[in-house]
């Protein structure tokens, strides 16, 4: 079955290019022209993942986005945008998206984006070997399924955007060892965000708002003063 994916974007052109390309790669596309009848689409429609556009009627992408995460809608999103700014940046991965795109862009570029978030947040598949797709890490209260893109807290499914789990998995698999915030960016988000340390930090702060009973006494995150992070497993659990 096709992944099914909404393109939001109020210039036709930028829409017709996308939705051309993602149809050629194999995907069901949808779209929408202004923020209003994006957020109505995702709630109907449930695509797997949005390329939405800052800059949108009615509401705009930042919006949208801050929507869809609160209505804790299983959508991955890839913020897209004419502008350079930094802050756009840092605000639209604090509001949840999973990844981010400056305009212009060649087709491939997105094609490319939106296979790789989707191959994220359908759970890290390794097809060489299935016999991994029930991994389990178990840490007491906390219990993750990389393979399956699942967490339990204390036997509740806890939701994450793909970047937050791929980060969360990443630290446990290392648990023990100090990572550098670099260490971190460049294993998490590769070479795309290079230098802007700050995009782990938010996205650390949005791991212990879910998994950590008291934020400024985490258990399982630990900051290393100078250094970075480290995923430590409580004691006595």
């Amino acid at each position: 079955m096709s992944k099914k994916i909404l393109v939001v974007d109020d210039e036709p052109s930028i829409v017709t290019l996308i939705e051309y390309n993602l149809t050629q790669a194999g995907y069901e596309v949808i779209t929408a022209s202004n923020g209003q009848e994006a957020l109505t689409l995702a709630e109907m429609e449930r695509p797997d993942l949005m390329v939405l556009d800052i800059m949108l009627p009615l509401l705009d992408g930042m919006e949208v986005c801050k929507a869809v995460r609160q209505k804790k809608l299983p959508i991955s999103i890839i913020m897209l945008t004419a502008k350079e700014d930094e802050l756009d940046k840092i605000l639209g991965l604090e509001l949840g998206a999973d990844d981010y795109m400056t305009k212009p862009f060649s087709p491939r570029e997105v094609s490319a984006r939106v296979k790789a978030v989707l191959r994220r947040s359908t759970g890290y598949l390794n097809e060489k070997d299935l016999s991994s797709e029930d991994r389990k890490l178990d840490f007491g209260k906390l219990v993750l399924y990389p393979n399956r893109y699942e967490v339990l807290l204390n036997g509740e499914k806890i939701d994450f955007t793909s970047k937050e789990f791929e980060l969360l998995v990443y630290l446990v698999e290392n648990k023990n060892r100090v990572l550098t915030r670099d260490q971190l960016l460049s294993a998490v988000w590769n070479y795309e965000f290079a230098g802007d340390t700050r995009i782990v930090d938010v996205h650390v702060s949005h791991l212990r708002e879910k998994i950590e009973e008291d934020t400024k006494k985490p258990s399982y995150i630990k900051t290393v003063r100078g250094m970075g992070y480290k995923f430590e497993e409580p004691k006595n659990q």
